[in-house]
């Protein structure tokens, strides 16, 4: 069991208690907790508008206390929380839970989804049954919908097609699994958390960003790079919404099912509005003088070529070379196509 800090559990009882006076006595309220602000689309299309479909399908039976940006627990602090009873559900990075969850790990491979909506179906369809979602209710939780980013573009002082651009530059990643992808493409991964990595470009210590380009603007990066990709596929991030597995067990059936069919719901729908929020997103940057470029047949070639040995490597590192690890590529290759 791991600890949280006296001040931040204080703050979340305290927070607790005054809340209950506004919960109708018939109600159970759940404690929520995620790390994306209130104003960053994950959470304005995802989070909220699932706790919002999930208290109107019951009528009020359930509602929640949201504990954003890390208001309960850091980011790789969330599933403890709700496995330890500080939270009741989070939305977790599952990249953030690696040594718990090496097979959720899969979605930062590159080259395998074109759009948050293809790789969300692919997503969702391995939560539902087989390793995916074993490997997350052995650690006492239960995943109740998941989604992921659109696919990771790379942003930088210079534009970065063919392999050799990418030689010997830092490079910002997310999760050991993105690590392997810049370390085929001759780069150092760099693995910097989404606030910290404008001033980490500012300060120079960064010579490029992996990152999705729905999430750009929450964290201004546009700000401090000259060139933007728009057609990588750099890798991916995964979101699941989890629930302590006995609590959700002890919910009357009708809760159970109205929290996951609207996370469903929710799932294609935040995916959809992240696709849809891009073109809007490089207009206005290219009218900042940012350069938007699409990668060249032949760079997207040797990009992918280069890239080949990466889903190897998460085979033989990640997954231990085991069967159920062959099995998860396979299976998420067949979905995405990738």
């Amino acid at each position: 069991m791991k600890l949280f800090t006296t001040t931040r559990t204080l703050a979340l009882m305290t927070a607790s208690v005054a809340a209950l006076a506004t919960v109708p006595a018939d109600a159970q309220q759940l404690r929520l907790g995620d790390f994306q602000s209130t104003t960053h689309i994950v959470s304005k299309e995802g989070t909220t508008r699932w706790i919002a479909a999930v208290e109107e399908a019951t009528e009020g039976a359930v509602t929640f206390q949201h504990f954003p940006s890390e208001q309960a627990a850091r980011a790789s602090a969330l599933m403890d929380a709700v496995e330890n009873g500080i939270l009741d559900v989070a939305l977790v990075g599952t990249i953030y839970h690696g040594e718990t969850l090496p097979m959720n790990s899969i979605v930062g491979l590159p080259g395998f989804y074109g759009s948050a909506v293809e790789g969300t179906k692919a997503i969702q369809a391995m939560l539902a049954e087989g390793p995916l979602r074993d490997e997350i209710l052995e650690t006492g939780v239960v995943p109740l919908f998941g989604f992921v980013l659109p696919p990771y573009q790379v942003l930088a002082q210079k534009r970065l097609g063919m392999p050799d651009d990418w030689r010997n530059l830092n490079i910002r990643t997310a999760g050991s699994t993105q690590a392997m992808t810049a370390r085929s493409l001759g780069s150092v991964g760099v693995s910097i958390p989404g606030p910290e990595v404008y001033t980490a470009v500012e300060r120079g210590r960064l010579d490029g960003i992996l990152f999705p380009l729905a999430s750009v603007a929450a964290y201004n990066l546009q700000e401090v790079v000259t060139h933007i990709s728009q057609n990588g596929s750099f890798g991916g991030y995964s979101f699941v919404m989890v629930a302590r597995k006995e609590m959700f067990e002890n919910l009357p059936e009708d809760v159970q099912l109205a929290m996951i069919e609207q996370g469903n719901e929710v799932a294609l729908h935040v995916a959809r509005a992240q696709d849809d929020s891009i073109a809007g997103f490089l207009a206005d940057w290219a009218a900042q003088g940012v350069d938007i470029y699409s990668l060249s047949d032949n760079e997207l070639e040797a990009l992918s070529d280069a890239m080949t040995e990466v889903a190897e490597d998460w085979f033989n590192r990640i997954g231990r070379g085991s069967d159920t690890a062959r099995e998860v590529l396979e299976r998420y290759r067949d979905l995405t196509g990738g």
